[in-house]
């Protein structure tokens, strides 16, 4: 089977992770477009292919798979330019700067008939996958409450500088947006639950930062750049409500001191509760109201949901990059014909986008908001 050709739009921490994942699967990395041509020729310079001038020439070397990876607002124009030219698209969140942009191009991509997706990698957690499969199978029992958090501390310094503060490159939302949409997808994947309501507050830890854009997750803070006004929120409380009633609730922050990536949450039902903590994905917990008990990935029996993303023996850990590599491997098998359970696409990326809005319009407006139905 031929390597399928990929291409990277962007430069950055996230684009690196990226093209490390599609070498992983056995992709041919092509080239990289960067902000200017000589951006991109010194990425392509370490991860493989070659430096792009304009994506006319990426698209003249025939890609299979493109990799949006740029701030936010410039994901709409590289997206339809690439649909156009009926290629797969593989585009970093928020797909859109607000739920009409991602609907847009979820509908673009479905009449292009082309495979589209959207890093929610967290889905491919080998241990996320046995959660789902036991609240699937009634383990748990009927799911009474669903809480948790996803928290980060590398905005916590008053002089860290990042395009994401900057409404027009980020959005009207920015640390919901950013990590607050993989905590919603991720619990709706795994409980099987649709959010229809939110309720939030939004909070700002500095009033000012300085302009531009320093390296994400333990950047040096720019302490010599004039400074401006902050618009966009550091930290978020969120109440849910689900279509059939269940309660949820997320606090979401990227100024929680010595938090790097903590995304954690739990599902308490009828017969039995589930815990999983991202920063210790090896395990997860699982509570009765006779006891409690810790199960490590690739034993007791597993699943075979969570058995088809175990790449090593127990003991041998997997983690976030695993779960990156198998959400490309997923978006590889999709063009070459396949249908991978659980592979997020554009209409998840929509889906995002939409709760992104209510939470917004309900910090907003301080009162319940609805999350628009498609």
């Amino acid at each position: 089977m031929s390597a399928l050709r990929v291409a990277i739009i962007g430069t950055g921490m996230i684009a690196e992770v990226h093209a490390r994942a599609v070498r992983t699967v056995g992709g041919r990395l092509t080239g990289v477009l960067g902000s200017r041509p000589e951006r991109g020729a010194q990425a392509a310079g370490q991860w493989g292919g070659r430096g792009y001038p304009d994506i006319e020439e990426l698209l003249a070397d025939s890609p299979d798979i493109v990799h949006v990876c740029t701030p936010n607002a410039t994901h709409a124009p590289y997206v339809r330019a690439l649909l156009a030219a009926g290629v797969a698209v593989v585009c970093e969140k928020p797909l859109g700067l607000d739920g009409a942009e991602a609907h847009e191009l979820a509908d673009l991509a479905r009449r292009a008939g082309v495979v589209a997706t959207v890093p929610f990698v967290y889905r491919y957690h080998p241990l996320v996958r046995e959660i789902r499969s036991r609240v699937a199978q009634g383990a748990l029992g009927r799911v009474l409450l669903m809480h948790g958090t996803y928290l980060q501390d590398w905005m916590l310094n008053a002089r860290t500088a990042n395009w994401r503060v900057d409404p027009a490159l980020g959005g009207g939302s920015r640390a919901f947006a950013d990590i607050g949409s993989h905590w919603c997808d991720l619990v709706e994947f795994v409980s099987g639950e649709r959010f229809d309501a939110a309720s939030a507050q939004f909070a700002l830890a500095h009033p000012e930062r300085p302009v531009g854009s320093d390296h994400a997750f333990g950047g040096t803070a720019a302490s010599e750049r004039p400074s401006a006004p902050v618009e966009t929120e550091d930290a978020a409380i969120v109440a849910l409500r689900t279509r059939s009633g269940v309660p949820a609730s997320v606090v979401v922050s990227q100024v929680s001191a010595g938090r790097k990536n903590r995304l954690w949450f739990e599902i308490d039902g009828t017969s039995a509760s589930a815990v999983f903590d991202q920063e210790t994905p090896e395990t997860v917990w699982f509570g009765t109201t006779n006891g409690a008990s810790i199960l490590r990935r690739a034993e007791a029996e597993p699943s075979p949901a969570q058995a088809r993303l175990n790449a090593f023996p127990a003991g041998h850990a997997q983690g976030w990059g695993d779960a990156f590599a198998a959400f490309v491997a997923d978006t590889h098998a999709a063009v070459r014909g396949e249908t991978p359970d659980g592979l997020p696409t554009f209409d998840d990326g929509a889906r995002a986008a939409d709760i992104v809005d209510a939470v917004r319009a309900s910090a907003l407006s301080a009162s319940w908001e609805a999350v628009a139905t498609p």
